[in-house]
């Protein structure tokens, strides 16, 4: 085979030469680049073979390119040069990966094999993190890169919260979202991601989507080509070849015993989420996950102790203010007066601080009204708990002015208001689209009556030392509510869940790591149902059942893997 290499530098894709043959690019490692922050070096040759198909100068490529990359599993040889070349390029601090290999050992002896899976950010046209992020931290470049900007990332873990592919991760160093961009920087300059460049197999290829001379194109439209969790329908421009299902599907192998995997041991925690199904597997073959690096959840306790306070800062006002509209309640009495928007300013208060203590940035948080990324549900949410509040303080100041007249005015804005804080966590749990279990239509409805239960109960041990009369509507209502969340919580756990991943988050609340919290959260919300026999000691279960419940719930959600 004759092979005429030209050392020189050359353009990505050439006119085919003498013999009609194209001409492909490759970079090695050889000589200095001159972007800031490239460490891998890089020069282009030119490879030109009779093996090569004739082809015609095809038609020219559009001024912006639509980057993508094809992972070649047929060629793959799980060695890890992508991952060490990444984390050198970006310094990535170690613990943390923008790309990794997983093995997943598929059959059984003597029909067995060793199977990879490069695994990074997909570079969706639909990304979910770039909806979630409330900063526009995490942006989708017009070359199709989804980017990030970390002086613009708050640390909410909401862009973590929403990728379906496990691929964002919180910088230890400088505690901001970053992940895989297909080595910007590089591209920018015109060379390609470290990854490709190290690769021994040319497994890795970049190239522009909608280009038909480039590699990428051409194999994505002509050759059995398949992403990761389409059914997300993120269109993701990370494309496999060759690559088995085990080790596609997040559950498509099984989770070895006692967590052993190849040079460490990995168990389930506080925080942590171990690869592979505990149950055995999705895929029809012997599949087990043989490596895999340690996986975190994005929020912890402080998340669900959030739900909790938020419902309690709703219902605080929504129940009494529900209660003088029909009439079960004076309006000139010192529950609506006072004691109302005293109590759900105080929670509405300790829910903004466990918001800010949550954050990897708290310092930056005033960028959610200076720099908002309108259709992300935690600018959102942040712009009704101000509504919120400012009604609460207006309340506050006609009651301290013995302004009566404005309470029922300020009602008529606090009613929806009240609700939209209850109920503005679906949303925002619906935007976390990696999370199978919080996609339900019932959570909204059953935000709402969370809400009334928690303020219900408050109501009941509060009222008595302001105004007596007001304890026996709240109990009562109290045991409506508690009533409605136990068919609501029957009806979310018994009905088949229609995906794989919500099955098993809804196996890990109801009888795997979470069904302490669960079932106990249950048996109290049943006493709760007693509440106008049992009195304050209902409340009390009550609060307390919505509070395990709140917590099995949230982080159930989160104790699938993904990757």
């Amino acid at each position: 085979m004759d092979i005429n290499i030209s050392l020189s530098p050359q353009p990505a894709y050439l006119p085919a030469g003498d013999a009609g043959l194209p001409s492909l690019s490759r970079s090695v490692a050889h000589g200095p680049t001159t972007g800031p922050r490239s460490r891998v070096r890089h020069r282009a040759f030119r490879v030109t073979s009779p093996l090569v198909a004739p082809t015609a100068p095809p038609a020219a490529a559009s001024p912006t390119p639509r980057w993508a990359k094809v992972i070649d599993h047929s060629r793959c040889i799980g060695c890890h040069a992508c991952s060490t070349a990444c984390k050198s390029e970006n310094e990535v601090p170690l613990g943390v990966h923008r790309t990794y290999v997983k093995y997943v050992d598929v059959g059984r002896f003597p029909q067995a094999r060793r199977a990879f899976q490069v695994t990074r950010c997909n570079q969706c046209d639909d990304a979910p993190c770039v909806a979630a992020c409330p900063t526009a931290a995490m942006y989708r470049r017009p070359d199709g890169i989804v980017d990030f900007d970390k002086r613009a990332c708050i640390g909410c873990k909401a862009c973590i919260a929403a990728c379906p592919y496990d691929a964002i991760f919180i910088n230890p160093d400088d505690h901001a979202a970053e992940k895989c961009n297909f080595c910007a920087h590089r591209l920018d300059l015109g060379l390609e991601p470290a990854c490709v460049v190290v690769c021994p197999t040319q497994a890795i290829l970049v190239g522009d989507l909608d280009d038909p001379r480039s590699i990428v194109s051409r194999i994505v439209h002509r050759e059995p080509v398949t992403v990761r969790r389409p059914e997300k329908e993120t269109r993701p421009k990370l494309f496999y070849k060759g690559a088995h299902h085990a080790t596609l599907d997040p559950l498509g192998a099984a989770r070895p015993d006692g967590g052993l995997f190849l040079w460490s041991e990995q168990r389930p925690g506080p925080g942590r989420v171990v690869a592979g199904d505990p149950r055995g597997g999705t895929s029809s073959a012997a599949a087990l996950v043989s490596f895999d690096v340690p996986h975190t959840i994005p929020w912890d306790w402080r998340v669900s102790l959030y739900t909790w306070t938020k419902g309690l800062a709703a219902g605080a006002y929504l129940v009494p203010a529900l209660l003088v509209a029909f009439g079960a309640l004076d309006p000139a009495g010192a529950v609506w007066r006072w004691l109302a928007p005293v109590l759900a300013a105080g929670f509405l208060a300790l829910t903004g601080g466990l918001l800010l203590w949550d954050l990897e940035h708290p310092e930056r948080f005033y960028f959610l009204f200076t720099r908002p990324q309108r259709r992300s549900w935690l600018v959102k949410g942040a712009w009704i708990i101000t509504g919120y509040a400012g009604v609460l303080a207006a309340h506050f100041t006609a009651s301290v002015m013995n302004v009566p007249p404005a309470h029922a005015i300020l009602a008529v804005a606090g009613i929806p208001l009240a609700a939209l804080t209850a109920v503005y966590t679906a949303y925002l749990f619906a935007q976390a689209r990696a999370r199978d279990l919080w996609q339900s239509p019932l959570l909204p409805p059953h935000l709402l009556v969370q809400a009334a239960l928690a303020g219900s109960a408050a109501l009941a041990l509060a009222a008595p030392a302001w105004e007596p009369a007001a304890r026996e509507p709240a109990l009562w209502v109290l045991a409506a509510s508690a009533l409605a969340h136990l068919l609501l919580v029957a009806s979310e756990s018994t009905l088949p869940h229609p995906t794989a991943h919500a099955r098993l988050a809804a196996w890990e609340m109801t009888g795997g790591r979470y069904r302490r919290f669960f079932w106990a959260g249950l048996a109290l919300a049943a006493a709760a149902v007693a509440a106008p026999w049992l009195g304050p000691a209902a409340a009390v279960a009550g609060l307390a059942g919505l509070l395990a419940h709140e917590h099995a719930y949230v982080q159930a959600g989160q104790s699938v893997p993904l990757a």
